[in-house]
């Protein structure tokens, strides 16, 4: 009996020197939570009726906010956004037919900037070097 006594005392003594040798497992490293970008504030166009006066100030507001805030849109939702913005005056006709191509397939305004050239050329000074 204390023969085994003696091998138990023996045995827990490994055991405890074998849990001193183990180290503890290694903290999991975790990604760094990603930042949100800042959200820059940006200020809508102002409303397009078709006043030649207003060409040039509202397709420079439309690429403001397009640069600042519609990097990752698709083409189609920006040609729908700048729409969005042309109401009223001799200018909402003229949406409306684009809206009615565009519904039929038979647009040839395929990217925003089409869409630009086809208000300067609608609406735009008909001498624009003057």
């Amino acid at each position: 009996m204390a023969q085994q006594s003696e091998a138990i005392t023996v045995l827990q003594q490994q055991i405890l020197a074998t849990q001193a040798t183990i180290t503890t497992p290694p903290t999991p490293i975790t990604a760094p939570t990603p930042v949100a970008a800042p959200v820059i504030e940006a200020a809508p166009p102002p409303k397009f009726t078709g006043e030649r006066s207003q060409v040039v100030g509202f397709i420079n507001a439309c690429h403001l906010f397009m640069q600042m805030r519609m990097t990752q849109v698709g083409e189609r939702s920006k040609i729908s956004w700048v729409l969005s913005y042309v109401q009223g005056g001799i200018a909402e006709i003229w949406k409306d037919n684009i809206l009615d191509e565009i519904t039929k397939g038979t647009s040839l305004v395929n990217t925003a900037e089409e869409l630009f050239t086809k208000i300067r050329q609608e609406f735009g000074e008909f001498d624009e070097e003057s």
